[in-house]
C-alpha cells in the first residue's frame, strides 16, 4: 500500500503561480508512475499530468502543456505540480495517485490507471 499526502493549495491571483506537493510512504518500491489530475465542482475529474517514478519521463494534457511540470525527488519520495500563469479556470481540487502497474505510453491519462490516491488540495484563482 501506498499512502500520498498533498500539500501547497491555496488561493492564488490569475497569472501567480504554486507549486504543489505530494509525499508517497509506505510500499513506495512498487510505484511505476505518479499522476496528477484535478476537479472542479461538478466536472469529472481530469488528468493533468504523469511521471514515472525512476525515468522521470513525463506527459501531459494537451491543455495545460507549458504551463504545468512534474517533477519528482526520490530521495525525499515526493513529486511536485509547478503551475504558473495560473487562470481561474484551473480552480479545481487537485489530486496525486500512484500507480504499481500503469504502462507507460499506455492509459497513464486514465484514472483507473492508478491504485492510491491522495486526500487532494485545493487550488482557487482569483480573477
Amino acid at each position: 500500500q501506498v499512502q500520498l499526502v498533498e500539500s501547497g493549495g491555496g488561493l492564488v491571483q490569475a497569472g501567480g503561480s504554486l507549486k504543489l506537493a505530494c509525499a508517497a510512504s509506505g510500499s513506495t518500491f512498487s510505484i511505476v508512475a505518479m499522476g496528477w489530475f484535478r476537479q472542479a465542482p461538478g466536472k469529472e475529474r481530469e488528468f493533468v499530468g504523469a511521471i514515472t517514478w525512476r525515468g522521470g519521463s513525463t506527459a501531459y494534457a494537451d491543455s495545460l502543456k507549458g504551463r504545468f511540470t512534474i517533477s519528482r525527488d526520490n530521495a525525499k519520495n515526493t513529486v511536485y505540480l509547478q503551475m504558473n500563469s495560473l487562470k481561474s479556470e484551473d480552480t479545481a481540487g487537485y489530486y496525486c495517485a500512484a500507480g504499481v502497474s500503469v504502462v507507460w505510453g499506455g492509459r497513464y491519462y486514465s484514472t483507473s490507471s492508478y491504485d492510491s490516491w491522495g486526500q487532494g488540495t485545493q487550488v482557487t484563482v482569483s480573477s
